[in-house]
Order: C-alpha cells, then sequence, then structure tokens
C-alpha cells in the first residue's frame, strides 16, 4: 500500500489548511495517510551557529526517516504576510540541512486556502516554483479562495472548486501508482 505523508504548513490548533488536507486526503484510495502535525516537531529556530554548536536535532532526523517512507506528499500551506508560516519555513530550512532533496523527488499535491479571495495564492506561488529545487514532483497546485465561504461541514461546498480538486486528486494519485 502506498504511503502518502499529508502535512498543513501551519501549527494552529484550529488551522483551515489542516481542515482543507484532511478533506482532501480522505478522497485518496487504497493508501495509508501518515498525518504530520508541526506541532509533534517542535524546534529551534534555524541557524548556522546553533546547528554548529548542538548538531541537527533528533525531531528533524525522525521526520527526515519517516519522510523516506513516503511515496508522495499533500501539502497545504497556511499564507502568512504573502509567504510560509514561520514553523514552516522553520522546518524545511532544518530539514535541508540533512537532505537538500527533502520532498526525495516523489510526486506531491500541493494546496493552500486562506479566508480571502485568493486563497493563498501568493504562497503557492513561491513554493510551486522552490519546492523543485528541493525535490519535489509536483503534480498540480489547487487554491480554496474564501475558506469560510466555499467549505462547510467537513467539505468544500462550491460545485466547481469540489469537481476542480476532485480532478486533481484523481492526478495525484493515478502519479503515484505508476
Amino acid at each position: 500500500m502506498k504511503k502518502i505523508i499529508t502535512i498543513a504548513g501551519s501549527n494552529s490548533q484550529k488551522s483551515i489548511n489542516k481542515s482543507l488536507i484532511t478533506y482532501t486526503s480522505g478522497l485518496l484510495e487504497d493508501v495509508e495517510i501518515i498525518s504530520i502535525d508541526l506541532n509533534d516537531y517542535v524546534l529551534p529556530i534555524y541557524g548556522v551557529d546553533f546547528e554548529t554548536e548542538n548538531g541537527i536535532p533528533t525531531a528533524v532526523k525522525r521526520l527526515d526517516e519517516l519522510f523516506n517512507t513516503a511515496d508522495g506528499f499533500m501539502v497545504s500551506l497556511a499564507e502568512h504576510n504573502g509567504s510560509y508560516a514561520a514553523v514552516f519555513k522553520n522546518t524545511i530550512d532544518w530539514l535541508s540541512r540533512v537532505n537538500m532533496k527533502i520532498w526525495k523527488e516523489k510526486p506531491m499535491l500541493l494546496m493552500a486556502t486562506s479566508p480571502g479571495g485568493r486563497g493563498g495564492a501568493s504562497v503557492l506561488q513561491a513554493a510551486s516554483a522552490y519546492f523543485p529545487f528541493m525535490g519535489a514532483s509536483i503534480t498540480d497546485t489547487f487554491a480554496l479562495p474564501s475558506f469560510y465561504d466555499n467549505f462547510n461541514n467537513g467539505e468544500i461546498n462550491d460545485v466547481d472548486l469540489k469537481e476542480d480538486i476532485h480532478s486533481k486528486v484523481h492526478k495525484f494519485q493515478t502519479t503515484i501508482k505508476s
């Protein structure tokens, strides 16, 4: 059975990106979902001096080992001031110290959502440009705008957006099976 790692790029307990990733990963069939909660990997802020004095934290090594087991990734990014949430950026900074290709050249469905009308488009654009250099094979991207208008009762309620994400999940699933 294929293993899919899901990550919401937020440390909020009420993260709308966690809601989106839970919904989206539930559309997959015949896979094992490994859900990463960044709150389970509390890390010091990356700095070369810290790394020189203390080495790479054990939590980072554990996370890298877990990433090695994945057949694919589903990532939904929170957008803070047009960029990654600090907790997510810090995590990938640390992971890159173990292996710059943190995404292991595996397929990735990359998503974002926000309360605003652009649905995290800025962070999605930044990640789409950067993640391939870090070993992501992005199968598709999806932005869910106006989260509180378009997501209710644990699912996307806009017909066009729902059709779009179903199509992208199907493409992702087909890619991980090949």
